[in-house]
């Protein structure tokens, strides 16, 4: 019904009232008009609609100064609305109208004394039913503080649900009702830990994410049942691939192995196998098992803590490929041509055992120092030669436009009470980058195959970046005083791969890559295929991390029913066309509250660290410039704010040219520039950094 209501109001500048709206539909039954009201209202909520104060209905992209998005309070009070592929929105305190921090809102543009504002006139979503903080005393009465201070709320909380509660425990509030503006009764509905407590820091960011910390003992009783061993009735129908050369390559401290490769040579051509642990096998349809994978949508790597999408029990167990067991498998092997081009493939159930868990680091010795460690004799030729053919993949893949950010990633070093010691940043050697190429190939030929097959699925899709974004970052290029030659009137992979190279001999390069990455679009997961840009991908899905995945594990899942099974009638199609829309909206969401968890994990690690550091001196990059100072980046990555009032005089803000200038034109901070910092203060309760500069910047005008 959604969608013939939308098609109504499609070219309707006039609000139509529901009678209106019926009356074009034909609806007679009271349960109809029901559904209608319902419809309504869910179309509302979800900002596609606006509804008058005369309970009548406008598309919002019809109207002329409604905008919706999610609200950000800042530290001042003030608002920012992010409206999906629009400059954010500020709104000003007082324009907030009981807004609160993560708030989906309905803002009004309106003008005042000439000047237009925005001001918020509906509050459409409100998601603060589980509220993260900490049990403090104020004058010795036991009170709840959200560690989010963005919320600017106060919680009262039931005496009952505290009777277990003592100072500095953090705990997971519940919101009952709203009593008052900005005030709300709550209850304790769990208490995390100590805040000293190791870990208590990372689970409560967890949890404030919604991301599921334990599993329900429903899940706990199924793992009852799963074996330890792969029994050997499990193997029929599978292909047996144990007496091939089958390794894995992760990291040091991997314990979920879900992807081994082999590869031989025919002539001239290389035939690479990527196989993948059958994770689906164990987690089926219908089981507890796979309600909460589905929940979970992702594993979640926060510094050291990893918080599985599936137990321990299955994904460093039965399903991970550990060396010399055998491990049901699902393989995609690829002839492989000397340009790149894969020329034939076979997608298969199967069962291996891999020869030996291999770690990027010695794998890089072999490939980057011709040096073969201990254990790793009689696979080195292999390596080299897989080494030669990712570097085949790599290069056909940058012929047809893909794109290397180069962006760098900190890694957090914690000591055994869990506290951060050090900060390095991640290294990729030829050992990741080949990994990377291999899944890539399998991944696209999976997703080549069912696309061919015009089934419904799955697909990773990143769409085109858009060209008012990229014409913003053209002309701040230009600001900052470079040219680029690129031509950028049509925007495609081998463009912007162009417009990187240009840049990457320039000083800024890792600030300037990283906001040309900010310019594009998400890559997300959808049934409707519209390709991979930042790939340069027509096909392209997830298949090669189902322990971690959902979208994998689906995707595995489908493998069997089509391919499998042949189980390709109209019932299972029309069953996944509908499903599936689920799972790609579900997977993107929780891909994205992963994110941003890893992300605040980050800073607040990053924040503990610095707390050791006080005072010391560090060489970094201006990252970042805004009317109330500049965000600095130190070569370990930590980023800290330097406040224009600790500046040397009074500076204005120019955004065209991102700078700060002093009023006589003396000194100017710009993005880019390279200063000498001295730490002056850091939080880790609020994950803040601030420095004072002790040196000029490069950009100085003297």
């Amino acid at each position: 019904m959604k969608e013939k209501v939308l098609e109504i109001l499609k070219n309707e500048t006039k609000a139509k009232s529901v009678m209106e709206i019926n009356n074009q539909l034909g609806l007679n039954s009271v349960e109809e008009i029901q559904e209608l009201e319902r419809n309504l209202e869910e179309l509302t909520k979800d900002g596609i609609i606006h509804e008058s104060k005369k309970h009548e209905f406008l598309l919002m992209s019809n109207t002329k100064t409604l905008k919706c998005g999610v609200i950000s309070i800042n530290r001042n009070g003030n608002g920012f609305v992010d409206v999906p592929g629009e400059p954010d929105i500020f709104i000003k305190s007082e324009f907030l109208h009981g807004a609160i921090n993560g708030d989906f809102v309905e803002v009004d543009f309106v003008t005042n004394n000439g000047e237009r504002e925005a001001r918020v006139i509906k509050i459409l979503k409100r998601d603060i039913n589980n509220i993260v903080g900490e049990m403090i005393k104020i004058k010795n009465k036991l009170t709840f503080k959200p560690d989010d201070e963005k919320l600017n709320i106060m919680v009262k909380l039931t005496k009952e649900s505290t009777k277990q509660c003592v100072e500095g425990h953090k705990v997971v509030v519940s919101v009952i009702k709203e009593i008052g503006t900005r005030m709300f009764l709550g209850k304790v509905t769990q208490i995390i830990g100590h805040k000293n407590d190791p870990g208590v820091d990372i689970l409560s960011i967890a949890i404030k994410h919604g991301i599921e910390t334990k599993f329900n003992s429903a899940v706990l009783k199924e793992l009852e049942n799963i074996p330890a061993e792969v029994k050997k009735e499990e193997l029929k129908g599978r292909r047996d691939l144990t007496n091939k050369i089958i390794f894995t390559i992760d990291g040091d401290d991997t314990k979920d192995i879900d992807d081994a490769i082999s590869l031989e040579k025919n002539n001239e051509n290389y035939i690479l196998g990527v196989h993948i642990a059958d994770v689906s096998h164990y987690v089926r349809v219908g089981t507890s098992l796979y309600e909460t994978a589905f929940a979970r949508g992702t594993s979640s790597y926060l510094a050291d803590t990893v918080i599985p999408m599936i137990p321990h029990q299955l994904s460093n167990g039965i399903c991970s490929l550990n060396p010399e067991v055998i491990r049901l498998t699902i393989s995609c092997e690829m002839t492989i041509n000397n340009k790149g081009h894969v020329i034939d493939y076979d997608i298969f159930p199967s069962y291996i055992k891999s020869n030996k868990q291999m770690t990027y680091k010695n794998v890089n010795k072999i490939l980057q120092e011709n040096i073969i460690p201990e254990g790793y004799e009689p696979y080195a030729s292999t390596l080299k030669e897989m080494n030669e053919l990712a570097k085949i993949l790599r290069a056909e893949k940058t012929s047809r436009g893909y794109i290397d950010f180069g962006i760098d990633e900190a890694k957090i070093i914690q000591d055994e009470s869990g506290k951060a010691i050090d900060i390095v940043k991640r290294t990729r050697g030829d050992g990741e980058n080949l990994i990377e190429d291999f899944m890539i190939a399998a991944n696209e030929t999976v997703a080549t195959h069912i696309n061919n097959m015009d089934l419904p699925f799955i697909y990773r899709v990143h769409d085109l970046p858009s060209s008012e974004k990229i014409e913003d970052f053209k002309n701040l290029i230009k600001q900052m005083g470079y040219h680029i030659h690129t031509n950028l009137s049509k925007i495609t992979p081998l463009t912007m791969q162009k417009v990187l190279n240009e840049l990457k001999e320039k000083k800024e390069f890792s600030i300037l890559s990283d906001m040309l990455l900010r310019s594009m679009k998400k890559a997300v997961y959808s049934t409707n295929n519209i390709g991979h840009f930042g790939l340069a991908l027509k096909n392209y899905t997830h298949f090669t991390s189902p322990i971690r995945r959902f979208p994998d594990l689906t995707v595995h899942r489908l493998l069997r029913t089509y391919l499998f099974e042949n189980r390709i009638d109209m019932e299972t199609i029309n069953f996944n066309q509908k499903y599936l829309v689920d799972v790609a909206t579900n997977s993107s969401e929780t891909e994205v509250a992963s994110a941003e968890a890893e992300r605040d994990v980050l800073s607040m690690k990053m924040a503990e660290y610095m707390e050791n550091h006080i005072g010391e001196k560090y060489q970094g990059i201006i990252s970042g410039v805004t009317n109330f100072g500049f965000f600095v980046k130190l070569e370990n990555l930590v980023e800290g704010l330097v406040h224009i009032s600790t500046l040397d005089g009074y500076y204005n803000y120019i955004p065209e040219i991102l700078s700060l200038v002093k009023e006589d034109n003396s000194k100017k901070y710009r993005i880019g520039d390279k200063v000498t910092v001295v730490v002056t203060a850091a939080n880790k309760e609020n994950s803040t950094i601030d420095f004072e500069v002790v040196g000029g910047s490069d950009g100085d005008q003297k």
